[in-house]
């Protein structure tokens, strides 16, 4: 098993060394893959130092099996043939691919079973925010078909990179010490602020990132589902939170939605608000799964259900995706 990591310098592909370093893949060799600021970098796995190598048009991909890809989606769309004209399978955490046709966009919880058709030998890893829901999701729909959901995200820093977890970190720095805060990878301040605003509007005045939710959504489930969403950035650093609205077909008890998350794979209840028991972004950073609570009755509707759930968006809306792909591949 050879396996690539293109990427490795960014936050998600440090995360996917991490993850790799941990899960039971038997990785003969790990090939890393960097730009030219990050070529000739050193990084430890598994006990050895693997240097990285610069990505270039060329047939370094010769004899990789799977590549995990999150250097952005320029890169992505100008090197997927490099990466795939040997027979590597390429595993995107970008944008680019994501709603093309012959493209799967997979969250194993849900639909693992399109990996297996991919004739372009790309698979897209879904946007974060849409990943934790689906799975969440997905839970209900085993139930009762959902015919629309609104959400309202509020997303930390760690979904614009690493780069913008230290912007956050140094305007309270620099706000403590009464400087002007820097201001670089946001629209605005975020420290001490909300933000509702991720990625570009669109004609409509929803945001990409808002119209993504509702594409990939739409194309994981195989459904005709329809999604409302507002994004918003929050000053947070690691894990995104979610409140979820949704009706389906026929009324489903908050008991017997629990009890669906409870048992669902890639889901941990958290679910007991008298005693102040729900997901905070506080406490499931850095950790797997998804955490669901606050399951309740909508008051607007019969067939109305309304939920609050939390994920790490560098692990579960990232890079563990994308290693359970690959699992879900050699599998």
């Amino acid at each position: 098993m050879k396996i690539a990591i293109v990427g490795v310098s960014g936050a998600v592909g440090q995360e996917f060394l991490k993850i790799l370093e941990t899960r039971p893949i038997e990785i003969d060799e790990l090939v890393l893959f960097g730009s030219e600021r990050s070529a000739g970098r050193q990084y430890k796995f598994r006990g050895e130092d693997i240097t990285v190598k610069l990505l270039q048009h060329n047939d370094d991909f010769k004899g990789i099996d799977y590549a995990l890809v999150s250097a952005g989606g320029g890169t992505s769309k100008e090197f997927a043939e490099t990466i795939t004209k040997h027979g590597t399978i390429m595993i995107d955490n970008s944008s680019a691919f994501r709603m093309e046709n012959d493209v799967p966009l997979v969250v194993p919880e849900v639909n693992a079973e399109d990996a297996k058709n991919a004739p372009r030998r790309i698979i897209a890893n879904p946007n974060c925010t849409t990943i934790q829901m689906v799975v969440a999701l997905k839970t209900i729909e085993n139930l009762s078909h959902i015919k629309r959901v609104h959400v309202s995200t509020y997303q930390s820093a760690s979904g614009a990179g690493a780069a913008a977890m230290a912007e956050l970190e140094q305007q309270y720095k620099e706000l403590t010490e009464g400087k002007e805060p820097t201001v670089n990878k946001f629209a605005f301040q975020l420290a001490y602020n909300v933000i509702p605003h991720i990625d570009v509007f669109a004609d409509d005045d929803y945001t990409k990132e808002e119209l993504k939710m509702y594409n990939e959504t739409r194309k994981i489930m195989h459904s005709d589902i329809e999604v409302s969403a507002t994004c918003v950035r929050v000053p947070v650093m690691r894990a995104h939170s979610e409140s979820v609205w949704l009706e389906t077909e026929r009324p489903v008890s908050p008991a017997e939605a629990k009890e669906a998350f409870r048992n669902a794979e890639g889901i941990v209840l958290m679910d007991d608000p008298q005693n102040k028991v729900y997901p905070m972004p506080l406490f499931v950073a850095d950790h797997d799964e998804v955490y669901v609570g606050r399951v309740r009755k909508d008051l607007t509707s019969p067939n109305g259900l309304t939920f609050w759930c939390v994920g790490d968006q560098i692990r579960k809306g990232a890079a563990l995706n994308a290693v359970q792909i690959l699992e879900s591949l050699i599998r």
